[in-house]
């Protein structure tokens, strides 16, 4: 299988939305607690700076995807955040990579000078041990930032790496 990271399309947005909702469902990854419709998928997803996915070159079947976004506005504008979904039958086969690497070079591109992220669970070791190899820097721990579907609290480390 040979994988292109392209921007998305509408046609896109069914597999994006049954993607992201594996995350969400699975409540050890995302913040959000409530899975996406086609309507508040289409809604959330065209509000980001860019989108992109993971799609076979041959059959175009969508296996992960990224958004990236400001972390926040003003004087701390240059600083984005992003967030990965990797569809759960194809984890472990470094689509997550090559989404990640796709979205230092759009953040870049989309004119940030950093990429932060805000809150990776600490026990996401498979997600840590991705950015710190791509060259990324944890700024510290928060201790029980993270409330996991079960309801008992991890820590989260934030991230960054300069554009």
């Amino acid at each position: 299988m040979k994988i292109l990271v392209r921007p998305y399309k509408a046609d896109d947005l069914k597999e994006m939305i049954e993607i992201w909702n594996q995350v969400v469902e699975e409540g050890i990854a995302f913040p959000q607690e409530e899975p996406l419709t086609m309507e508040t998928g289409a809604e959330f997803f065209a509000g980001q700076t860019y989108c992109g996915v993971a799609a076979d070159a041959q059959t175009g079947k969508i296996y992960g995807l990224y958004i990236l976004h400001p972390n926040n506005v003003g004087r701390c504008g240059h600083i984005c955040n992003a967030s990965y979904a990797v569809s759960a039958e194809v984890r472990g086969l470094h689509i997550g990579e090559k989404l990640v690497a796709d979205c230092l070079l759009q953040g870049k591109e989309q004119g940030f000078g950093v990429l932060q992220f805000n809150a990776v669970v600490a026990s996401n070791l498979h997600a840590r041990h991705l950015y710190e190899r791509m060259g990324f820097v944890q700024l510290g721990t928060i201790p029980r930032g993270f409330r996991m579907k079960d309801g008992h609290f991890e820590d989260i480390c934030p991230y960054y790496h300069e554009l």
